[in-house]
């Protein structure tokens, strides 16, 4: 049995993130579109994590923390427009949100 190279880890992340990009490009519903970010960042996260051991290097696992931070809030903060707009017009499609406007 071979052991997981960093070609590998490079491959499956561009997987996810292109998973996440297409995701964020065809779904309606915002809830789709906020995994599918959370997709990416998380690919981006592993490839950080996966570079940080190959290179014997702790700061890609320091960034990792970052993101993880970083998409936390946004999860946190979008959630809450999210509630928001669907307290407003009873549906999660962001094609609906043009009723926002003035």
């Amino acid at each position: 049995m071979s052991p997981i190279t960093i070609t590998d880890y490079l491959i499956f992340c561009t997987l996810l993130f292109v998973i996440g990009v297409v995701g964020v490009l065809v779904k309606r519903n915002a809830l789709a579109i906020f995994m599918s970010v959370e997709l990416m960042l998380n690919s981006i996260n592993l490839l950080l994590a996966a570079f940080s051991i190959y290179m014997n290097d702790p700061a890609g696992q320091v960034f990792v923390f970052f993101i993880m931070v970083v998409a936390a809030a946004e999860v946190a903060i979008g959630l809450a427009i999210l509630v928001m707009v669907y307290r407003y017009t009873h549906s999660v499609d962001i094609h609906l949100l043009n009723r926002l406007k003035w």
